[in-house]
């Protein structure tokens, strides 16, 4: 007999990879609502539950930089070193609206798919 510990199938690291599979939508959605400080990115995933890292973002900001999708600019601060602040690039303002789009589809996919739809006449 299988324990559900035992199975190949892990709920946790299903959480895991659909949290994974969203992070760089939400971060350029981020960025999209104007320049932003890595700190504040970070803030911002975590104000919205999102369960992330720093060793997690920075990579991913790399990332989205080097696609094209971001640039940066250092600025002075007054409490410290100078600092990055990112904004999108017309390409990424472009990716993220297809992304949104595409989010919007799924997230309406899956919930048909599921039957979860909620609606003031729907009583589940």
């Amino acid at each position: 007999m299988t324990t559900p510990s035992s199975s190949a199938f892990s709920i946790e690291n299903t959480k895991v990879q659909m949290r994974k599979g969203i992070l760089e939508f939400c971060i350029l959605g981020i960025i999209s609502r104007g320049e932003v400080y890595a700190s504040d990115i970070l803030d911002a995933l975590k104000n919205a539950n999102m369960l992330v890292v720093e060793g997690t973002v920075y990579p991913l900001l790399t990332r989205l930089k080097n696609a094209g999708l971001l640039t940066y600019e250092w600025k002075e601060s007054t409490s410290g070193p100078p600092r990055k602040y990112f904004t999108l690039t017309l390409e990424g303002t472009t990716a993220f609206e297809e992304l949104k789009q595409t989010w919007n589809e799924l997230s309406d996919a899956a919930d048909a798919a599921t039957n979860y739809h909620k609606s003031e006449n729907n009583s589940i």
